[in-house]
């Protein structure tokens, strides 16, 4: 298992608004400043799908994470499977007026896993970057 995380500087409320909703999965959902994810979609309730789609901006090369979630519990857990049979849980904890993320995922045999942790934690950095800045 792969575990990355990050502590935001924001309310619970506001860290699961800006982690949920697809508008603003699109605008934090990136490892590098190369990337972007040009759609996104969130049906957050247990059985519901999830699908992002994370491309380089120059169209070189192109992903879609989805799956469905397994487990919700509001400002708490979201546990999920992705299409590939991999499982995935992400913990949200109220620290005060701050929040710790940590999420914890089973790697993909085809990429090695330092580069795999490298890209997550990235994105776990800029969600904080984005959630402080919003």
């Amino acid at each position: 298992m792969i575990t990355v995380q990050n502590t935001i500087s924001a309310a619970i409320d506001k860290v699961w608004k800006i982690w949920t909703i697809p508008e603003h999965i699109q605008k934090w959902n990136n490892a590098y400043d190369s990337w972007h994810t040009p759609y996104a979609e969130n049906d957050l309730k247990v059985g519901g799908k999830f699908k992002y789609t994370m491309a380089a901006k120059d169209k070189s090369l192109q992903f879609d994470f989805e799956g469905w979630y397994t487990k919700v519990e509001q400002f708490s857990i979201i546990e999920y499977k992705l299409v590939d049979g991999r499982t995935g849980s992400v913990h949200f904890e109220s620290i005060g007026n701050k929040v710790k993320i940590t999420e914890v995922f089973e790697p993909e045999a085809g990429n090695p896993e330092n580069m795999q942790k490298e890209w997550c934690q990235n994105v776990i950095d800029n969600f904080k970057t984005y959630v402080e800045s919003f």
